[in-house]
Protein backbone atom coordinates (compact mmCIF):
# COMPACT_ATOMS: atom_id res chain seq x y z
CA UNK A 1 0.00 0.00 0.00
CA UNK A 2 1.43 3.40 -0.94
CA UNK A 3 2.40 5.73 1.90
CA UNK A 4 -0.22 8.48 2.50
CA UNK A 5 -1.34 7.88 -1.08
CA UNK A 6 -4.19 9.88 -2.60
CA UNK A 7 -4.75 7.22 -5.28
CA UNK A 8 -4.74 3.46 -5.05
CA UNK A 9 -2.28 3.16 -7.94
CA UNK A 10 0.30 5.54 -6.45
CA UNK A 11 3.58 3.66 -5.99
CA UNK A 12 5.03 2.74 -2.62
CA UNK A 13 8.50 4.26 -2.79
CA UNK A 14 9.23 4.70 0.91
CA UNK A 15 12.07 2.16 0.85
CA UNK A 16 13.44 3.60 -2.38
CA UNK A 17 13.66 7.08 -0.83
CA UNK A 18 15.49 5.67 2.21
CA UNK A 19 17.99 3.94 -0.06
CA UNK A 20 18.35 7.13 -2.13
CA UNK A 21 19.53 9.02 0.96
CA UNK A 22 22.06 6.33 1.84
CA UNK A 23 23.61 5.91 -1.61
CA UNK A 24 26.70 7.98 -2.43
CA UNK A 25 26.64 10.23 -5.49
CA UNK A 26 27.16 8.20 -8.63
CA UNK A 27 25.42 6.17 -11.35
CA UNK A 28 23.56 3.90 -8.93
CA UNK A 29 21.99 6.85 -7.12
CA UNK A 30 21.03 8.55 -10.40
CA UNK A 31 19.38 5.36 -11.65
CA UNK A 32 17.33 4.99 -8.47
CA UNK A 33 16.39 8.67 -8.60
CA UNK A 34 15.19 8.25 -12.18
CA UNK A 35 13.14 5.18 -11.24
CA UNK A 36 11.38 7.09 -8.46
CA UNK A 37 10.60 10.00 -10.78
CA UNK A 38 9.19 7.67 -13.43
CA UNK A 39 7.10 5.86 -10.83
CA UNK A 40 5.43 9.11 -9.76
CA UNK A 41 4.96 10.62 -13.22
CA UNK A 42 1.31 9.44 -13.44
CA UNK A 43 0.53 11.57 -10.37
CA UNK A 44 2.21 14.60 -11.98
CA UNK A 45 0.22 14.02 -15.17
CA UNK A 46 -3.05 13.85 -13.20
CA UNK A 47 -2.27 17.20 -11.59
CA UNK A 48 -1.39 18.71 -14.97
CA UNK A 49 -4.71 17.55 -16.43
CA UNK A 50 -6.59 19.68 -13.90
CA UNK A 51 -5.29 22.79 -15.64
CA UNK A 52 -6.10 21.86 -19.23
CA UNK A 53 -8.18 24.17 -21.44
CA UNK A 54 -6.62 27.28 -19.92
CA UNK A 55 -4.57 28.34 -22.91
CA UNK A 56 -1.72 25.83 -22.57
CA UNK A 57 -1.34 22.43 -24.23
CA UNK A 58 -1.62 19.35 -22.04
CA UNK A 59 1.81 18.16 -23.20
CA UNK A 60 3.45 21.38 -22.03
CA UNK A 61 1.57 21.21 -18.74
CA UNK A 62 2.84 17.69 -18.20
CA UNK A 63 6.39 18.85 -18.75
CA UNK A 64 5.97 21.64 -16.22
CA UNK A 65 4.44 19.19 -13.73
CA UNK A 66 7.40 16.85 -14.31
CA UNK A 67 9.77 19.68 -13.36
CA UNK A 68 7.84 20.13 -10.13
CA UNK A 69 8.01 16.40 -9.51
CA UNK A 70 11.79 16.35 -9.96
CA UNK A 71 12.12 19.22 -7.49
CA UNK A 72 9.91 17.36 -5.02
CA UNK A 73 11.96 14.16 -5.32
CA UNK A 74 15.20 16.06 -4.75
CA UNK A 75 13.85 17.89 -1.70
CA UNK A 76 11.95 15.05 -0.05
CA UNK A 77 13.25 13.69 3.25
CA UNK A 78 11.47 10.50 4.39
CA UNK A 79 12.88 10.98 7.88
CA UNK A 80 10.43 13.82 8.44
CA UNK A 81 7.69 11.20 8.65
CA UNK A 82 5.45 12.59 5.92
CA UNK A 83 4.49 10.57 2.85
CA UNK A 84 5.80 11.64 -0.53
CA UNK A 85 2.39 12.20 -2.15
CA UNK A 86 1.17 14.95 0.24
CA UNK A 87 4.66 16.49 0.13
CA UNK A 88 4.86 16.52 -3.68
CA UNK A 89 1.34 17.74 -4.41
CA UNK A 90 1.86 21.43 -3.43
CA UNK A 91 5.28 21.43 -5.08
CA UNK A 92 3.95 20.19 -8.42
CA UNK A 93 0.83 22.36 -8.41
CA UNK A 94 2.92 25.37 -7.37
CA UNK A 95 5.19 24.83 -10.37
CA UNK A 96 2.17 24.72 -12.69
CA UNK A 97 0.68 27.88 -11.19
CA UNK A 98 4.01 29.70 -11.50
CA UNK A 99 4.09 28.68 -15.15
CA UNK A 100 0.72 30.31 -15.77
CA UNK A 101 1.66 33.36 -13.72
CA UNK A 102 5.11 34.01 -15.21
CA UNK A 103 5.06 32.47 -18.69
CA UNK A 104 1.55 32.59 -20.09
CA UNK A 105 0.73 36.29 -19.97
CA UNK A 106 1.18 38.05 -23.32
CA UNK A 107 1.69 41.37 -21.52
CA UNK A 108 3.21 42.05 -18.13
CA UNK A 109 0.53 42.32 -15.48
CA UNK A 110 1.39 42.99 -11.79
CA UNK A 111 0.73 40.14 -9.37
CA UNK A 112 -1.99 42.13 -7.58
CA UNK A 113 -3.89 42.63 -10.85
CA UNK A 114 -3.50 38.96 -11.73
CA UNK A 115 -5.09 38.05 -8.41
CA UNK A 116 -7.92 40.52 -9.03
CA UNK A 117 -8.45 38.94 -12.44
CA UNK A 118 -8.87 35.51 -10.87
CA UNK A 119 -11.30 36.81 -8.26
CA UNK A 120 -13.38 38.68 -10.84
CA UNK A 121 -13.44 35.71 -13.23
CA UNK A 122 -14.59 33.33 -10.49
CA UNK A 123 -17.16 35.77 -9.15
CA UNK A 124 -18.56 36.32 -12.64
CA UNK A 125 -19.04 32.58 -13.09
CA UNK A 126 -20.71 32.26 -9.69
CA UNK A 127 -23.12 35.11 -10.39
CA UNK A 128 -24.06 33.68 -13.78
CA UNK A 129 -24.76 30.32 -12.13
CA UNK A 130 -27.06 32.18 -9.71
CA UNK A 131 -28.89 33.81 -12.60
CA UNK A 132 -27.45 37.25 -11.83
CA UNK A 133 -25.94 39.56 -14.47
CA UNK A 134 -22.29 40.05 -13.37
CA UNK A 135 -22.10 43.84 -13.55
CA UNK A 136 -19.14 45.61 -11.88
CA UNK A 137 -21.40 46.69 -9.01
CA UNK A 138 -22.73 43.16 -8.40
CA UNK A 139 -19.24 41.65 -8.61
CA UNK A 140 -17.96 44.24 -6.14
CA UNK A 141 -20.82 43.42 -3.77
CA UNK A 142 -20.23 39.68 -4.18
CA UNK A 143 -16.47 39.82 -3.59
CA UNK A 144 -16.02 42.77 -1.25
CA UNK A 145 -13.82 44.53 -3.80
CA UNK A 146 -14.26 48.12 -4.86
CA UNK A 147 -15.73 48.77 -8.28
CA UNK A 148 -12.37 50.21 -9.37
CA UNK A 149 -10.65 46.96 -8.40
CA UNK A 150 -13.31 45.02 -10.31
CA UNK A 151 -12.63 47.14 -13.39
CA UNK A 152 -8.89 46.51 -13.09
CA UNK A 153 -9.48 42.78 -12.81
CA UNK A 154 -11.89 42.84 -15.75
CA UNK A 155 -9.34 44.64 -17.93
CA UNK A 156 -6.75 42.00 -17.02
CA UNK A 157 -9.07 39.30 -18.36
CA UNK A 158 -8.02 40.42 -21.84
CA UNK A 159 -4.28 40.55 -21.07
CA UNK A 160 -3.65 36.81 -20.78
CA UNK A 161 -3.45 36.25 -24.52
CA UNK A 162 -2.67 38.81 -27.20
CA UNK A 163 -4.72 39.26 -30.35
CA UNK A 164 -2.75 38.57 -33.52
CA UNK A 165 -2.27 41.56 -35.80
CA UNK A 166 -3.39 39.23 -38.60
CA UNK A 167 -6.74 38.71 -36.89
CA UNK A 168 -9.75 39.46 -39.06
CA UNK A 169 -13.02 40.96 -37.90
CA UNK A 170 -14.88 38.51 -35.67
CA UNK A 171 -18.22 39.24 -37.37
CA UNK A 172 -16.91 38.18 -40.77
CA UNK A 173 -17.65 41.61 -42.23
CA UNK A 174 -14.54 41.53 -44.41
CA UNK A 175 -12.92 44.45 -42.62
CA UNK A 176 -9.11 44.69 -43.02
CA UNK A 177 -6.94 42.69 -40.62
CA UNK A 178 -6.02 44.36 -37.33
CA UNK A 179 -2.46 45.01 -38.46
CA UNK A 180 -3.71 46.85 -41.53
CA UNK A 181 -5.68 49.23 -39.32
CA UNK A 182 -2.81 50.07 -36.96
CA UNK A 183 -0.53 53.02 -37.60
CA UNK A 184 0.25 54.73 -40.88
CA UNK A 185 3.26 55.36 -43.09
CA UNK A 186 5.06 58.56 -42.10
CA UNK A 187 5.24 60.64 -45.27
CA UNK A 188 8.31 62.43 -43.95
CA UNK A 189 10.30 59.19 -43.82
CA UNK A 190 11.29 59.26 -47.50
CA UNK A 191 12.19 62.91 -47.16
CA UNK A 192 14.66 62.11 -44.38
CA UNK A 193 16.29 59.44 -46.55
CA UNK A 194 16.50 61.78 -49.53
CA UNK A 195 18.12 64.52 -47.49
CA UNK A 196 20.75 62.14 -46.18
CA UNK A 197 21.43 60.89 -49.70
CA UNK A 198 22.03 64.35 -51.17
CA UNK A 199 24.17 65.77 -48.36
CA UNK A 200 27.54 64.58 -49.80
CA UNK A 201 26.74 66.08 -53.22
CA UNK A 202 25.64 69.39 -51.72
CA UNK A 203 28.86 69.67 -49.71
CA UNK A 204 30.87 69.41 -52.91
CA UNK A 205 29.08 72.36 -54.54
CA UNK A 206 30.58 75.84 -54.60
CA UNK A 207 29.29 78.35 -52.04
CA UNK A 208 27.26 80.29 -54.64
CA UNK A 209 25.57 77.14 -55.93
CA UNK A 210 24.65 76.08 -52.39
CA UNK A 211 23.27 79.55 -51.79
CA UNK A 212 21.10 79.37 -54.91
CA UNK A 213 19.70 75.94 -53.90
CA UNK A 214 18.99 77.16 -50.38
CA UNK A 215 17.07 80.19 -51.60
CA UNK A 216 15.11 78.11 -54.12
CA UNK A 217 14.25 74.99 -52.12
CA UNK A 218 14.32 76.14 -48.49
CA UNK A 219 13.51 79.85 -48.63
CA UNK A 220 10.93 79.27 -51.39
CA UNK A 221 12.14 82.15 -53.57
CA UNK A 222 11.43 82.28 -57.29
CA UNK A 223 14.27 82.23 -59.82
CA UNK A 224 13.62 85.89 -60.62
CA UNK A 225 13.88 86.89 -56.94
CA UNK A 226 17.10 84.90 -56.55
CA UNK A 227 18.56 86.55 -59.64
CA UNK A 228 17.74 89.99 -58.28
CA UNK A 229 19.29 89.24 -54.88
CA UNK A 230 22.51 87.78 -56.27
CA UNK A 231 22.87 90.15 -59.23
CA UNK A 232 22.49 87.40 -61.83
CA UNK A 233 20.20 86.86 -64.75
CA UNK A 234 17.20 84.59 -64.31
CA UNK A 235 18.59 82.35 -67.08
CA UNK A 236 21.89 82.03 -65.21
CA UNK A 237 20.08 81.07 -62.01
CA UNK A 238 18.10 78.46 -63.92
CA UNK A 239 21.29 76.94 -65.34
CA UNK A 240 22.93 76.89 -61.88
CA UNK A 241 19.97 75.04 -60.40
CA UNK A 242 19.82 72.54 -63.26
CA UNK A 243 23.55 71.81 -63.18
CA UNK A 244 23.68 71.61 -59.37
CA UNK A 245 20.76 69.18 -59.25
CA UNK A 246 22.37 67.01 -61.94
CA UNK A 247 25.64 66.80 -60.02
CA UNK A 248 23.84 65.98 -56.76
CA UNK A 249 21.81 63.21 -58.43
CA UNK A 250 24.95 61.71 -59.93
CA UNK A 251 26.61 61.79 -56.51
CA UNK A 252 23.66 60.03 -54.92
CA UNK A 253 22.64 57.68 -57.76
CA UNK A 254 23.80 54.65 -55.81
CA UNK A 255 21.55 55.67 -52.92
CA UNK A 256 18.19 53.81 -53.27
CA UNK A 257 16.45 56.43 -51.14
CA UNK A 258 16.96 59.28 -53.64
CA UNK A 259 13.77 60.09 -55.53
CA UNK A 260 13.33 62.05 -58.75
CA UNK A 261 11.22 64.56 -56.87
CA UNK A 262 12.17 68.08 -55.77
CA UNK A 263 15.62 68.11 -57.35
CA UNK A 264 14.20 67.40 -60.79
CA UNK A 265 11.05 69.48 -60.78
CA UNK A 266 11.24 72.27 -58.22
CA UNK A 267 13.64 74.43 -60.25
CA UNK A 268 11.39 74.51 -63.28
CA UNK A 269 9.07 77.52 -63.79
Amino acid sequence: MAEDSRYADDPDTAEDFRRLLELPAGPAKERLRGQIICAWLPMAHRLAARYRNRGETLEDLRQVAAIGLVNAVDRYDPAVGRGFAPFALPTVTGEIKRHFRDRMWSVHVPRRIQNLRNVVRLAGSELVAMGVVPSPARIAEHTGLTEDEVRQGSEALHGFTALSIDAEAADGSGEPALGDRLGAVDKAFDLVLDREAVKPGIRRLAERERRVLYLRFFAGMTQSAIAAELGLSQMHVSRLITESCRRIRESARDEPSLRDGPLRTAHQG
